[in-house]
């Protein structure tokens, strides 16, 4: 993890594997587990990006040279590790936006769909090939994969296990934002800082507002808004917002 040289409250979170396509091994799942936990624990931290070293790939999926030589039991027991990565990113208070180039494939397509913006450039290519060597996405890209794409996209996307290069990708809802070949980690951090600038406590009640609604009913959806709008129309970042906005000055978020 490092912290944005321009902004402070924008930390980096780098999958570092570039000799391996950034697969995910064991230890390096690990390792995004504890540095997650880290970040989100971290008050300071108002935004995330999520990015990779290398220039081929943002991340191909688990690492299947160390599954070659697992046991079941051994394969079983690997669950839980890839599992609390994976949740690491998706459960993150602060918004993460993604900044992918390169291949996206498997569970580097589901660490993606974990985050709440995507930035892509021109190289990105997506997929979910995990039935084409016997196995489901594991990683959440089933679930996430639906509520972002819709059924139809979704099961175009799950049960051929094709890759989508950026066009497509783009068409179906996966990319929020494109952009040219190189520049992707500089428009996520861009975004995360414009985000950084908002109220930090309106920003987490607002993307777990988002987060809590997925999948609800309408009325239960507007309930939970209801509760995010207390949570937060009563505190210190509310009334500097409005004396900011007042006083025509940039906010001093108390929080």
């Amino acid at each position: 993890m490092r912290r944005d040289d321009e902004n402070p409250h924008v930390a980096e979170i780098v999958l570092d594997r570039p000799e391996a396509l950034n697969a995910i091994s064991s230890a390096l799942a690990r390792r995004l587990t504890r540095v997650c936990a880290e970040v989100a624990a971290d008050s300071s931290v108002r935004a995330v990006v999520l990015s990779a070293a290398g220039e081929k790939a943002f991340c191909v999926g688990a690492d299947l040279k160390e599954r070659r030589t697992m046991t079941d039991d051994e394969l079983l027991a690997q669950r839980p590790v890839l599992r609390a990565a994976f949740r690491g990113v998706l459960d993150m208070p602060q918004p993460v936006v993604a900044a992918v180039h390169g291949y996206a494939l498997g569970g580097g397509c589901e660490l993606v769909l974990s985050c709440d913006l995507i930035v892509a450039d021109e190289t990105a290519v997506f997929g979910l090939p995990e039935v084409s060597v016997g196995l489901v996405p594991g990683g959440g890209g089933t679930q996430l994969a639906i509520r972002r794409l819709g059924v139809g996209r979704a099961a175009d996307l799950v049960l051929t296990g094709r890759r989508l290069g950026v066009d497509e990708a783009e068409k179906y809802g996966l990319v929020d934002r494109r952009v040219p070949a190189g520049k992707a980690r500089e428009e996520a951090l861009a975004i995360a800082a414009t985000i950084a600038g908002n109220s930090p406590t309106a920003v987490r009640a607002a993307k777990r507002a988002m987060r809590l609604g997925w999948g609800v009913g309408l009325d239960a959806g507007l309930d939970i808004e209801e509760n995010a709008w207390r949570s937060v129309a009563f505190s210190p970042d509310r009334r500097e917002g409005i004396a900011a906005f007042n006083e025509k000055r940039k906010p001093n978020w108390p929080s």
